[in-house]
């Protein structure tokens, strides 16, 4: 039995959303992690997000640019859930799950979602946008929706702040015992004058 006018193009509809969604779905993770810190809620924005996008579907796949809407739509709903008091509430005693390190820089990955995380949510955005989906400027301030001005100079604040938070740990340490590590002379050494 044939499928009526309306079934056909509603199951066109579908494959066309699920291929979107197969298409973007990892990028779109990474950018929900990245902004949230977290898999889990980021898991759960995108998962909202891809279900406010099927419900305005017909609307949404006339979009001259399907990607940069879903993107545009995700970083609204991060920035709007980080405002939300109850988002920095958790629910468990058990610390989040770590990704395995697979690569040497793991370590530096992890140290820079960390610093990340703690960046205020406009900056973080605007971050990730820049750096890690590697967007120009006016395709940062279209995506969220304010003048380019506003992305460079959040850039700017988010860039001073994660620089202050990886700094390194020896430009804490004297410069007598830079000197004795750098020389090969033991720190406890110079500590005790011997």
């Amino acid at each position: 039995m044939p499928l009526s006018r309306t079934s056909a193009e509603r199951a066109a509809a579908d494959a066309e959303y699920t291929e979107c969604v197969r298409v973007g779905l990892p990028q779109w993770r990474r950018t929900a992690y990245l902004m949230s810190g977290d898999w889990h809620q980021g898991d759960d924005v995108v998962q909202r997000v891809l279900t406010e996008l099927y419900r305005n579907w017909s609307r949404a796949r006339r979009a001259g640019n399907l990607n940069a809407l879903v993107r545009t739509m995700l970083m609204r709903r991060l920035i709007d859930e980080r405002r939300r008091g109850w988002a920095r509430v958790r629910l468990t005693d058990l610390l989040p799950e770590r990704p395995a390190p697979t690569a040497p820089d793991a370590a530096e990955r992890l140290d820079l979602v960390a610093a990340l995380r703690q960046v205020a949510p406009r900056q973080r955005a605007v971050l990730v946008l820049r750096f890690f989906q590697d967007l120009t400027v006016e395709e940062t301030a279209q995506a969220l929706g304010c003048a380019p001005g506003t992305v460079k100079s959040q850039t700017a604040k988010g860039l001073a702040t994660l620089r202050g938070l990886l700094a390194p740990a020896r430009d804490d340490v004297p410069t007598t015992m830079q000197t004795g590590m750098a020389s090969g002379t033991p720190t406890s050494v110079l500590a005790h004058g011997g």
